[in-house]
C-alpha cells in the first residue's frame, strides 16, 4: 500500500537544480548590483513555484530545493554557535574535480542558536506546503559531518582539548535543533550524511589515518551522538538519513558496499528511514539490507541516478526494486533518486526537465509497486 507517513513510497533526497533566475540574482548580489532582500524575494518566488511543481508530479512531500543554500552542509554548520566558515588552500577533492575552497571549523563551544536562519527557511517552506497539501521536508547535515570533514585539526584544542566534551556538546546541540524544528512545525526532518559511505571506503579511511586519527571507533561514536540527538523527538516526527557518496557537478568521492557499516547504521541507529544510494556498482549489492530490523523502518532505495540526465527504463528500475525485496520486505521499501540534484549551487550536469522526469519516474514506479 501507499504510505501516509514519511518517508513516502516515492520520495526525494532534497536538493533541486537552482533556477537560472536564482543563479543570476546571486551573481548580481556578489557584484553589489542588488541587496540581500532582493535575492530573498526572488528565492521566495522560486521556492513557492517549486513546491507546487513537486505536488503536481505526484509527490506527497516537498522541499525548498535548498534554493537558499550554497552548500548542502556548510550553510547549516557555519551558523551553529562555535563554528565558522573559512577558506582553506584547497577544496574538497572529488573524482576529477575540486570544489570551491570553503570549509567549516570549530572555534568555540558548540550550540544550536534559536535564531538559526534555517528555522525561518523551514517556516516559509511549510506555509507553502500547507497550501499545496504536501508534507514539508527539511534537510540538514548530520552531526557526524562536522567532525569527520575536518577531524581533530578543525576543532579548537583550546576549547576542546579532549574530544569527548565536543561530542557531548554536539549531541546536545542537535537535540536542541530537533526540538526547534519540531516547534517550527517540522514533522519530516532528514540528516544528510556522507560519513557512513566514507567509512565503507578504504581510500577515505586511509586519509583519516594519514591525518593522525583512528577511525575504528567512529561508528560507535557517531551512533551514540545521533541517537542522543533524536531520542526525544515526538512520535509524530519522522527523522530519516541520506547516506551520500559525494555529489558535486555529477562527480563522486567514495566507493564500497554498505557491509562494513550496515549493522550499526540500520539496526543500531534509531532513524525512521534510510535513503541509500544504489545507482552504480560503487554501492555494492543489496545484501547489507538484511540488517534492517523487521518493523516500521523504511529503506528508500536510490536506484534512479541524479547525476546524469538519461532516463532509466521503468522496467529496469522495477527489476532493481524486486532485487532489493529479496533482502527487505517490500512493505519496508520505497524509491527515490539516489541523491539530490544540486548538493551545491553549481548543480549536477542535467536539465531541469530531466530532473523532473527522474522524479516522475519514481512516482510511476511507486504506483506500480504499491498502488495508487
Amino acid at each position: 500500500m501507499q504510505r501516509t507517513r514519511a518517508p513516502f513510497r516515492a520520495d526525494e533526497v532534497g536538493s533541486l537544480l537552482r533556477p537560472q533566475r536564482i543563479k543570476e540574482a546571486r551573481a548580481r548580489l556578489e557584484k553589489g548590483e542588488i541587496k540581500a532582500d532582493e535575492l530573498r524575494r526572488i528565492e521566495d518566488i522560486e521556492i513557492e513555484k517549486v513546491v507546487h511543481k513537486q505536488q503536481q508530479i505526484g509527490l506527497k512531500l516537498a522541499t525548498d530545493g535548498e534554493f537558499r543554500r550554497s552548500w548542502w552542509h556548510f550553510d547549516f554548520l557555519s551558523h551553529l554557535t562555535g563554528c565558522e566558515l573559512y577558506h582553506p588552500e584547497t577544496g574538497i577533492q572529488f573524482a576529477g574535480v575540486q570544489t570551491r575552497h570553503d570549509n567549516v571549523r570549530v572555534i568555540g563551544k558548540i550550540d544550536f542558536p534559536l535564531d538559526h536562519p534555517m528555522l525561518d527557511h523551514f517556516r516559509f517552506l511549510k506555509k507553502h506546503c500547507d497550501v499545496a497539501g504536501v508534507t514539508a521536508k527539511m534537510t540538514i547535515p548530520s552531526p557526524s559531518v562536522l567532525h569527520f570533514r575536518g577531524g581533530r585539526n578543525a576543532i579548537s584544542k583550546d576549547i576542546y582539548p579532549d574530544l569527548e566534551p565536543f561530542f557531548e556538546d554536539l549531541a546536545k546541540a542537535y537535540r536542541k535543533a530537533v526540538k526547534a524544528f519540531y516547534d517550527a512545525g517540522c514533522r519530516y526532518l532528514q540528516f544528510d550524511d556522507t560519513v557512513w559511505a566514507y567509512l565503507c571506503s578504504q581510500d577515505e579511511l586511509d586519509k583519516v589515518r594519514k591525518r593522525g586519527e583512528n577511525p575504528d571507533n567512529f561508528q560507535q561514536i557517531y551512533a551514540r551522538v545521533i541517537n542522543y540527538a533524536i531520542a526525544e523527538r515526538p512520535s509524530d516526527m519522522v527523522i530519516t538519513t541520506h547516506v551520500c557518496r559525494g555529489n558535486f557537478r555529477s562527480t563522486w568521492i567514495s566507493s564500497g558496499g554498505y557491509e562494513p557499516v550496515a549493522e550499526t547504521l540500520l539496526a543500531g541507529i534509531n532513524y525512521d528511514g534510510y535513503f541509500l544510494e544504489y545507482d552504480s556498482e560503487r554501492a555494492g549489492g543489496f545484501e547489507p539490507l538484511r540488517f534492517l530490523p523487521k518493523g516500521n523502518k523504511v529503506v528508500v532505495v536510490g536506484v534512479i541516478t541524479s547525476k546524469f540526465g538519461e532516463l532509466e527504463s521503468k522496467d529496469a528500475v522495477m527489476v532493481r526494486m524486486q532485487e532489493a525485496a529479496k533482502f527487505v520486505d517490500l512493505d519496508q521499501l520505497a524509491i527515490s533518486p539516489q541523491c539530490g540534484f544540486a548538493s551545491t549551487e553549481e548543480g549536477n550536469i542535467l536539465s531541469e526537465d530531466e530532473q523532473w522526469a527522474k522524479l516522475t519516474l519514481a512516482v510511476d514506479v511507486a504506483q506500480e509497486l504499491w498502488g495508487k
